[in-house]
Order: structure tokens, then C-alpha cells, then sequence
């Protein structure tokens, strides 16, 4: 049973994390103290449950929470070796812990537990922040809450940090909480609704303040020719720049993209002092450990030719690649952690939007929305005064942290598909669902392509958040469709990487009974259709310039003759020549174009259920139900085919370990000898 302590801690902590206004994604820390009964004396003992490292106060849960005898944590204080060695204390907390399980101390542990109140919330609001990246921070924070909240100067997070709050509080027995220059907010209370009203009210009195008290046009004027584009003009406009943009941030290492043109991004970019303070960099440490200490900024305006943009953007990323290099060697001192690379993880582009980067979706994802609450910051700082981040020396003793450092290498290790983005087509059932299945589980971001919306929407929740999947749709018969798929994935996800040719529908009829509309039907959907799809995906794979995997589902009778079977075997021909053709083509890209002949997929097939199992089991004279079976005894594995055996095979195709093939077809087919390749 969750102690009541816990257990309240955690409620507060999930209502002020689910409100943007309070903190963001993952940002700070709240705790309570309190009393449970030690299993190992009987007798009752004092703890303090605070959120661990890398939690989500919206989402918190009790396995998130670190649990430590407080006693033992104060007793720290004995034997703390001073600021230069206080990362020491972040590994002495460990000693301190109570129970098993739990999350790991983060570095604020010791400002919950050094500060004398039952109950502390670390927050980092924009509005909060605002104050604390203010030039005139300290005195704006005495006009605008009095002696209610202390001003606390800059200090990195740690053990020394929790002794000037403290120290502060005893000092300032009026004030319910204080302003982290540079940083956020701290709050306090003897009880949890007490502590939760406080850190509102600081927030709402900050919001308040600069909206009274503030500049009506604290960004500049609209400089002339940045307004931003039509809504369409802008998706198209991104589109063709996010194959690009992901091959850039990708140099060092492969990323996952994100694209928003949210108006508070649209309307900074637009502004006359966006270039200025975008040069500045973000400042809350949760901030720029996820944006960078600065983004890239095009500084052309929205009307420029495409070409000219992205001629311009390949020379900014070489200059911000040079520049982050000169940072690092700046700051870096003997045991500063290696570069982890001088990409930029935010690119902001006028008129258009902002593109974010990052080991997955949803990190790419939250780095967008840090910048944000960094431009909302800076627009606050600039309304009541000038905007001074934290200076550079103390950014990168920030960004390359130890402690964080450590914290990277406990991460899990990535899956083998992770940061690679795959468009399945007629992926909403059948061999199509369990490949789209498959590639999520390994790692991939996949989309769901096919004809009905609601079908390819739901199988896409089925596998996961739209950090996940997304489900679009497209009639591949239809180039403009198709196009509008590739485009929703590059959007959704940054680029594409895997493109599986799985689309298609089969018609069991004799040469006589073929109709020209039967055989105009399987081509355009199998032959034309393959062809759209890698045609509009070949464009973003070779601007992207990181390579790629093109996978036909062909089939087993792209080289089988068997009866009744003219318009779909033909077409299935097709496509395996097209897998030869498009191999010998965009090899010198690093693309790699392989196939797969699938026989006999009857559960879950989607083409069976369409008829055509009936009418092949009336060729074979077996029962429908027993066709799969039938299929089964003529291989010589005697096997039935199941979609998950293609989905195994399109895994394979698509990892490391077949690096170097292309132009294959394998068969999936349980043995069909008179289908091997020859």
C-alpha cells in the first residue's frame, strides 16, 4: 500500500506537471517528508519521497519516486567535501536510501532535503523563468512578490545549491519560495496543498507582473518580408526542406525529426530580435540539454527560392558545426567527456517552422517543445527587462556534466531500428499490419499507409503513441496521394529511411476471363503504384544522403506459372524486375532495394478475405478454410506462411547484418521448388 504521504506527493505532483504553465516535460522536481514504519525495527522513521532522476511529474507514479531516510540524507552535511567536489554527494545518496526499489536521487535531491518544510516543489515556468534570465532579475523579483520570494543567484544544480535555499528560507521565515537565477522556481509549504498553492501563486504572480508591467512588442518589430506563408505553403515548403535538414543534423549521428509552425514559433522568427536572441542560446539547463546551447537560424526570408535556401543552409551548418567546435574546446577542460557531436538538434526557418532532432520521436519532439518555453522566456525577459541567459563557461560545466554523462550511459541500449523512419503501404491488416508491427517493436517510427484512414489510424494506435505510428492515408494508384504520404512521414518523423512496397490486391481469374479493367487494376495498384511510392521516396532518401532500404512484397509467383492467375502474376513479375532495376539505380545513393516472394499467406491476409482465397481454393478443390493447410502440405518444409514470417524477413533485409546486399529476392514460402530462383 502507497504510504498517504507518497501518495498525495504523487497526485499534486501529476496536476502540476499536466499543465504547461508550471513546468515542462520531465522538468523538475517536487517532494514531501513524512513518517513510515521501518520493516527492519518496527519503529516509525522520517523520509523524504522525492521524484527521481529523468521522471515526468505528470506522469509520475510511486516507481518514480526515490525514497531516503532523511536523517541519514542531512547527516551528509558531515562529511559534504565542499563545491568543487559536491557531484560526490549525488553517489552518497545511494546510502541513504530506504527500502528497496524506486527511482534514482536526482542532483536536487539535496534541495528538498536540506530545506526545512514538509513539502517542495521545484518548477521551471516560463513565466518563472522570465525573472530568473532577467538582467534585472533580483530587483524585479522584490517588486513583484516582495519579501514573499528570495532571489537566489546562479548556482549549478547540487549539494551546495540545497545549502544557500535553505539557508535562505531560515533567514526569510515570511517567504514561501524563491527565484533560481537563471533557472526557475522553488516553493514550499507545511502541507501539500500549501505547497502546491504557493508554487501557482508565484507563477501567476510572475505572469501577471509582466503582462502588466511589460513592453507591448518585447520582440521587435515584424521585419519586413518574414510573415509567415500560407498554411499549405508552409507543409509544402517543410516538406521539401525536411529531407535535408535531417541529413544535416544527422552528421554525426542518425536522428529523428519533428516540425511544428506553431504561431509562437512563427510569430519569433518573424520578429526583428529573434536573430539576436536566438544567438544567445536557451538558459534552464533542462532547456539546452535537450535544444543545444543555441539553434541554427536561416537567415533568408520565407519567399526565397528553395534552392537558394537550402544552398544557404548547408553553409550555416558547416559555420554552426565549426562554431560548436571552437565552444567545446573553449570550455573543455582534462576529464570533460568527449564532444557528442556539433550538429544542431533545433533549426528555426522564418515563415516556415521550427524542425527539432533527437535519439527518437518523442525527444525530438520535447526538444521543440523546451524551445518553445525558451522563446516564451525570452519574450518575458525582454517585456520587464533584457534577456541574460547563464554565460557560456557555466552552459557547457552544465551540458557536459558528469552526472550527465552518467546518465547517458545508463540509458538502455538502442534497438536495432532506432532512428530509422518506415512508410508501409496497405499496412492496416494483414502481411502489411505485421510488418508495420514488427519494425515499431525493433526501434523504426513506422506510418501506416493505406486506402481506408480509419483502419490505417487505428492500426497505428494499436502499436503505439504517435511518437510510434501514425496512420495516413493514400490510394498508391494516385501520385498525388502518394506524395502526401511521403510528405506526412518526412513531417511526422524528419525524414525516411524504409519503404516497403506491400500494397496490393489480387483478382483469381483465367486469361479468358480477365477483363482489361481487371488487368488495368492489379498493375495499377502493384506496378504503377510500387513505382509512385519508391519514385517519391527515392527523393528524400538521396537528398537525405544517409542511405535507405527500398522492399518490394512480391510474391511467389513473380516466378511460378500456375493457372488462373494472368493479371496477378504478371504484375508481381513487375515488381520483382523493378527490385533488379532500382538496385542497379540507387546503389551509388547507399540505397539498398531488395524483395520478398511471400506463398500462401491465407490468416490475416487481406487479399485472401477479399475473395481471393475462395476462388483459390476452388482451383486446388479444397474447402477455403482449409486452404492455408493445402498450401502447407505442397512446400517442403510443410509449413504454413503466417504474415509475421514476411514481417521476420523484412527485419532481416533491413539491419546491419545485410548491409551489403541488395537486388535479392528471398523466398518466403515454406520451399516451393518450383519457385527457386534460378
Amino acid at each position: 500500500m502507497t504510504n498517504p504521504t507518497a501518495a498525495e506527493l504523487i497526485a499534486r505532483s501529476n496536476r502540476l506537471g499536466s499543465d504547461p504553465r508550471v513546468t515542462n516535460y520531465a522538468g523538475g522536481n517536487t517532494s514531501a517528508k513524512g513518517t513510515d514504519v521501518d520493516p527492519a525495527t518496527g519503529e516509525p522513521v522520517e523520509l523524504l519521497w522525492v521524484k527521481g532522476s529523468g521522471g515526468d511529474l505528470g506522469t509520475l507514479t510511486e516507481s518514480g519516486l526515490a525514497v531516503l531516510r532523511l536523517d541519514r540524507l542531512r547527516a551528509l552535511a558531515n562529511v559534504y567535501p565542499g563545491v568543487e567536489r559536491e557531484d560526490e554527494m549525488v553517489v552518497a545518496f545511494d546510502y541513504t536510501l530506504h527500502g528497496k526499489g524506486g527511482a534514482a536521487p536526482s542532483i536536487d535531491t539535496a534541495m528538498h532535503g536540506l530545506v526545512d518544510a514538509a513539502h517542495v516543489d521545484h518548477l521551471h515556468p516560463d513565466s518563472g523563468i522570465a525573472f530568473a534570465t532577467a538582467a534585472e532579475g533580483e530587483t524585479l523579483t522584490a517588486q513583484a512578490f516582495g519579501d514573499r520570494v528570495v532571489w537566489v543567484p546562479w548556482r549549478r544544480p547540487g549539494w551546495q545549491l540545497g545549502m544557500d535555499i535553505a539557508a535562505l528560507k531560515m533567514a526569510n521565515p515570511q517567504a514561501v519560495g524563491c527565484i533560481l537565477g537563471g533557472h526557475g522556481i522553488t516553493a514550499w509549504g507545511d502541507t501539500s496543498d500549501e505547497a502546491e498553492a504557493n508554487s501557482l501563486w508565484i507563477i501567476e504572480t510572475a505572469e501577471s507582473f509582466i503582462v502588466d508591467n511589460g513592453r507591448a512588442d518585447p520582440l521587435g518589430t515584424v521585419m519586413d518580408g518574414y510573415s509567415p506563408l500560407a498554411p499549405e505553403s508552409r507543409a509544402s515548403r517543410a516538406a521539401a526542406l525536411a529531407p535535408t535538414l535531417r541529413g544535416l543534423a544527422s552528421t554525426d549521428r542518425a536522428q529523428v525529426g519533428h516540425f511544428t509552425d506553431a504561431e509562437v514559433v512563427l510569430d519569433f522568427l518573424a520578429s526583428s530580435e529573434s536573430p539576436r536572441l536566438a544567438a544567445l542560446g536557451t538558459s534552464c539547463p533542462d532547456h539546452f540539454l535537450r535544444t543545444k546551447v543555441k539553434p541554427m537560424l536561416l537567415d533568408l526570408p520565407p519567399t526565397a527560392s528553395l534552392e537558394d535556401q537550402l544552398a544557404r543552409l548547408h553553409e550555416l551548418h558547416e559555420e554552426y558545426r565549426a562554431d560548436y567546435q571552437a565552444y567545446y574546446d573553449r570550455n573543455a577542460v582534462e576529464g570533460s567527456p568527449a564532444i557528442r557531436g556539433a550538429d544542431p538538434l533545433v533549426v528555426l526557418i522564418p515563415g516556415i517552422g521550427m524542425f527539432s532532432y533527437g535519439a527518437n520521436k518523442q525527444t525530438a519532439r520535447v526538444a521543440s517543445e523546451f524551445y518553445i518555453n525558451a522563446i516564451n522566456v525570452m519574450r518575458g525577459a525582454e517585456a520587464i527587462s533584457t534577456y541574460a541567459p547563464i554565460d557560456e563557461a557555466e552552459k557547457f560545466r552544465i551540458e557536459y556534466w558528469a552526472l550527465e554523462e552518467a546518465k547517458l550511459r545508463r540509458m538502455p541500449k538502442a534497438k536495432p531500428l532506432a532512428t530509422r523512419v518506415a512508410l508501409v503501404t496497405g499496412a492496416a491488416s494483414g502481411i502489411g499490419k505485421a510488418i508495420a508491427t514488427r519494425l515499431a517493436a525493433e526501434g523504426a517510427c513506422v506510418v501506416i499507409a493505406d486506402l481506408d484512414l480509419e483502419k490505417a489510424q487505428a492500426a497505428a494506435a494499436e502499436i503505439g503513441s504517435t511518437d510510434v505510428a501514425i496512420g495516413v492515408q493514400a490510394n498508391v494508384t494516385d501520385e498525388l496521394q502518394v506524395q502526401a504520404a511521403v510528405d506526412a512521414a518526412v513531417l511526422a518523423f524528419g525524414g525516411l529511411d524504409l519503404v516497403v512496397n506491400n500494397a496490393g490486391l489480387s483478382l483469381s481469374k483465367s486469361l479468358l476471363e480477365t477483363t482489361v479493367a481487371d488487368w488495368d487494376l492489379q498493375h495499377d495498384v502493384m506496378a504503377k503504384g510500387s513505382f509512385l511510392v519508391s519514385r517519391a521516396a527515392a527523393k528524400v532518401l538521396i537528398d537525405q544522403k544517409l542511405g535507405g532500404d527500398i522492399i518490394y512484397i512480391s510474391s511467389k509467383n513473380s516466378v511460378f506459372a500456375g493457372p488462373n492467375n494472368i493479371a496477378y502474376s504478371a504484375t508481381k513479375a513487375d515488381q520483382a524486375h523493378q527490385v533488379r532495376l532500382l538496385a542497379a539505380e540507387l546503389g551509388e545513393y547507399g540505397v539498398k532495394v531488395n524483395g520478398i516472394n511471400p506463398d500462401g499467406v491465407v490468416r490475416g491476409s487481406g487479399i485472401f478475405a477479399g475473395g481471393w482465397g475462395a476462388k483459390r481454393a476452388a482451383v486446388y478443390g479444397v474447402d477455403e478454410q482449409d486452404l492455408g493447410k493445402y498450401y502447407a502440405q505442397r512446400t517442403l518444409l510443410k509449413r504454413e506462411v503466417l504474415p509475421e514470417n514476411v514481417a521476420n524477413a523484412v527485419f532481416v533485409l533491413c539491419t546491419s547484418d545485410l548491409s551489403h546486399t541488395t537486388g535479392l529476392h528471398i523466398p518466403v514460402d515454406a520451399g516451393v521448388a518450383a519457385a527457386f530462383l534460378r
